[in-house]
């Protein structure tokens, strides 16, 4: 029995109709040449041979004297977790992605362990999915990614066991019973408030630089409440709709390194090109820039379980009609946050973000029209594999996240990154976003903007506008 810890005791907390807390990841795979007609069958039956899942795969969510525990599920069945599809043949990304915006929208059933992996066939060209979610308080994008990719190989013919039934990485931690847990929870809650106190120091320098550096109007410097209210920061329905897309890595390094900028910074930049479009497209363009909260992990180890997260903001200059204009601002701002938390220790860096999102986060909770937000929404980079990988003999053709929205929030935008292509996921609710699917062009348009400026540098030799005049 293992107690759940207070980030992902707040998971389950904040999991309503309309918002379900779990992640997930869409893999396309392609089957060996000389794969039978039943392949996906097979695959299956195979999958579920594994039937005697390792921790956290094989414990479920109970409350015992007012406090929640995962334990070790004694009727686990590998049916409830394994599941078989087909989309009606030849099934396309369109109804691949409408299927996956079902499967999402569905909550993971507390009575048995929270994780779900479905195998798809039928999609046109031969090709199968795995739709696999697992909840937040299980995993978060880094670990979920990790575990992933352990189940992975670079040789074609290798057949590795599944995520589930592959040893977690990471220390584990002892064991306790109902009897010791009120001891436990004594001495864990005195170390966590004598951990806490010992960052409190660096957390009050740097809340008290940044409150002076707004004061003094650093252009790069973000509050915790300086997001203005748009059309993504709305009420939530339980509907959903996926989108997923992939983009060649080589021409966002390309365009990255001649830019003298990151990877990240490009595909920030694509979103940012994407989103001011379509909020123009819903006259909904706020005079303010939009801000995104950028998940960054603070995990020191290579444990694959559990939560290490913390948020930088990134200004993401959507008011700014000269993409040029817009990149150097988004840079700036990430290279300003990142600057701050490198001189940080983990523990700080989670105090002082929460302490600079407390306004913001309280305003979209109680008052979203109102007043600032913290953020407008999330966009995520999760590194992903740099050589091509094979999954059960298939070879992977896309590895696309399906993240999670809240109420407030009604729009997140995530990248995964593979050998050869940087793979987008973008999940909205359907009811609250019109037209949200104008975005996956908005974003092909992003890319193909800063390849323009990054040729445009190239001539010039250095950075300029898009509209400028070269003499």
């Amino acid at each position: 029995m293992k107690r759940l810890s207070t980030l992902d005791m707040g998971f389950i907390h904040l999991e309503r109709r309309n918002q379900p807390f779990h992640v997930a990841y869409l893999t396309l795979l392609r089957p060996p040449a000389d794969a039978p007609p039943d392949f996906a069958q097979t695959l299956v039956e195979r999958l579920r041979s594994y039937a005697s899942p390792l921790p956290p795969f094989n414990q479920r969510l109970e409350s015992r004297l007012g406090k929640a525990f995962w334990v070790e599920d004694p009727e686990f069945d590998i049916d409830q977790h394994v599941i078989h599809l087909a989309l009606p043949r030849p099934g396309g990304m369109k109804e691949l992605m409408a299927m996956v915006s079902r499967m999402h929208a569905s909550h993971l059933d507390r009575a048995y362990p929270l994780w779900r992996t479905y195998i798809i066939e039928g999609i046109e060209g031969g090709l199968i999915a795995t739709y696999s979610k697992v909840h937040h308080a299980v995993a978060d994008g880094i670990a979920g990614t990790r575990l992933t990719l352990r189940s992975m190989s670079t040789d074609p013919t290798a057949i590795l066991p599944p995520p589930w039934a592959t040893p977690p990485q990471g220390r584990r931690e002892r064991p306790s019973s109902l009897l010791a847990a009120p001891v436990d929870g004594v001495v864990k809650l005195a170390n966590r408030f004598g951990g806490a106190f010992e960052h409190v120091p660096a957390i009050y320098h740097e809340l008290r630089k940044s409150t002076r550096e707004r004061r003094d109007g650093h252009p790069d410097s973000i509050s915790g409440n300086s997001a203005p209210a748009t059309i993504l920061n709305q009420p939530i329905s339980a509907s959903r709709r996926y989108l997923a897309r992939s983009y060649p890595l080589v021409k966002i390094k390309t365009a990255a390194r001649t830019l003298g900028c990151t990877v990240n910074d490009v595909m920030l930049a694509m979103c940012s090109h994407a989103l001011r479009q379509y909020l123009l497209d819903q006259h909904a363009l706020p005079k303010e820039p939009l801000i995104a909260g950028v998940p960054m992990s603070t995990r020191r180890d290579r444990s694959d379980v559990g939560n290490q997260i913390s948020f930088l903001l990134a200004n993401l200059g959507t008011h700014l009609a000269d993409p040029a204009e817009r990149l150097r601002t988004i840079r700036a701002s990430v290279e300003h946050s990142k600057a701050r938390f490198a001189t940080m220790k983990p523990g700080a860096i989670l105090g002082y973000a929460a302490a600079q999102l407390a306004p913001g986060l309280v305003n979209m909770l109680f008052a979203p029209k109102r007043g600032k937000l913290a953020f407008n929404l999330v966009i995520s980079n999760v590194p992903g594999p740099r050589s091509p990988l094979y999954w059960q003999g298939c070879a992977v053709e896309g590895m696309y996240p399906v993240s999670v929205l809240a109420d407030g929030m009604a729009l997140n935008i995530t990248a995964s990154s593979r050998a050869d292509a940087l793979d987008f996921g973008v999940l909205a609710c359907r009811r609250t976003l019109p037209k949200v699917e104008s975005l996956m062009d908005y974003l092909d348009d992003g890319l193909d903007e800063i390849e323009r400026l990054a040729r445009l540098t190239i001539a010039v030799g250095k950075p300029v506008a898009l509209g400028e005049t070269v003499t």
